[in-house]
């Protein structure tokens, strides 16, 4: 391992597995000592149209050879900015149709929960237990899990948490509720789809208590679950919507998307009411414009739905109890964490870069490129089905 990676570069973890990079294509990741690896994680989630996508490459060159940062967010119209919240307000239902450019998914949460308080005149903030919004002081309030919170306490005060997909916890929704905060599809937790209507059921209770629905789609957004966002999967109209991850093919970015009405609150009383240098920078603007662009212009979301069918179809084995999560935003289930461990570094050794989820010691992150080919689904579960053979025998 790169020991300048890890004297001078702060670390996540005490392990981290240290693949020193040089160059990437496709679905593939390539090493510095030569070693070739199909990547069915894609940055977690990040990188939409896979590695070096052309139009995106193209799209970010040509607005370097214009202007790269010239004003702070809002200030100037960047053409790159306004493009893009153009074409996304008419992918989305009428109401959300605002939006507001940041750096990142956990920057954009921070935004929505004070546009939340903004527009409510209300204090409380609701998560669901195992919920995972981000890092940052005010994300991590909303974070449902207390191992990863207890060392950075106090927190933000009045926030209150249910179980997903869980009707008698809606109760905790009243009217000194501002938002409650939902991913469409548990992340960290495994991968855990809403069942029996329960987002349509989330969003009655708050329109019946006066309280706004926020909905995180920074890993379920821009084509993953076959949609190009997850909650059109389910019939429900949020509030607000919250995104970043894979909205720029692997560059760093978030957004929130509102009803200008409630999105225009930001500006005054107090003015700035939220502000960033680098949102909406026109370089990351453009990868977003040319990946939305690609998405909406091609068969990729379409065919994530396929994609799903072939893995379901190719990963079964006696070591998986079950595939969840819906289009290209899968966990395999084994049935222990030294299991989950053992297949995710067996298969990096064998050349296939898998992951782990937040919270879910026995899930495996599959959330690969969209683009991503039935031949190379076909060639990393050929590899997945190995070790767990190994194991077995």
């Amino acid at each position: 391992m790169n020991t300048d990676f890890i004297k001078y570069q702060a670390q996540t973890s005490p392990h981290p597995l240290g693949l020193e990079i040089s160059y990437a294509k496709g679905s593939y990741i390539y090493t510095t000592d030569g070693q070739k690896y199909l990547d069915f994680v894609a940055g977690v989630s990040a990188c939409t149209l896979g590695h070096q996508p052309q139009r995106v490459n193209q799209a970010i060159k040509a607005q370097l050879d214009k202007y790269s940062h010239v004003m702070v967010y809002g200030e100037y119209a960047q053409s790159p900015a306004v493009e893009y919240c153009k074409l996304l307000a008419s992918l989305l239902p009428d109401s959300l149709n605002k939006t507001y450019l940041v750096n990142s998914g956990t920057e954009a949460i921070e935004g929505a929960l004070k546009l939340a308080r903004r527009v409510t005149g209300r204090s409380q903030l609701i998560s669901c237990h195992n919920a995972y919004h981000g890092n940052t002081m005010g994300s991590l309030s909303l974070m449902g899990y207390e191992p990863r919170k207890q060392a950075f306490r106090p927190l933000l005060p009045d926030v209150d948490f249910i179980t997903f997909n869980n009707e008698a916890d809606l109760e905790k929704i009243t009217t000194k509720t501002a938002a409650i905060l939902v991913e469409t599809i548990q992340g960290g937790a495994g991968f855990i789809e809403p069942k029996n209507d329960f987002l349509k059921k989330v969003r009655a209770r708050c329109t019946a208590m006066g309280a706004l629905l926020i909905l995180d789609e920074i890993q379920p957004g821009f084509g993953r679950t076959g949609k190009l966002f997850g909650f059109q999967n389910y019939d429900i109209l949020p509030d607000v919507v919250v995104m970043g991850k894979g909205m720029a093919s692997g560059m760093p970015v978030g957004a929130f998307t509102a009803s200008a009405a409630r999105m225009d609150l930001l500006q005054d009383n107090p003015k700035l009411g939220h502000i960033t240098t680098f949102g909406g920078h026109p370089v990351i603007a453009s990868a977003c414009l040319a990946t939305l662009q690609e998405l909406t212009q091609t068969d990729l979301i379409q065919k994530t739905l396929e994609k799903e069918k072939l893995f379901r179809y190719l990963l079964v084995h006696p070591l998986i109890k079950e595939v969840r999560g819906k289009g290209l935003m899968l966990a395999i289930m084994t049935p222990s964490e030294a299991v989950t461990n053992e297949v995710i570094l067996k298969c990096q050794d064998k050349g296939l870069i898998l992951f782990w989820l937040l919270f879910e010691p026995c899930a495996i992150r599959i959330t690969p490129p969209l683009t991503i080919s039935e031949e190379e689904i076909r060639e990393g579960c050929a590899i997945i089905k190995q070790v767990l053979d190994n194991m077995v025998g």
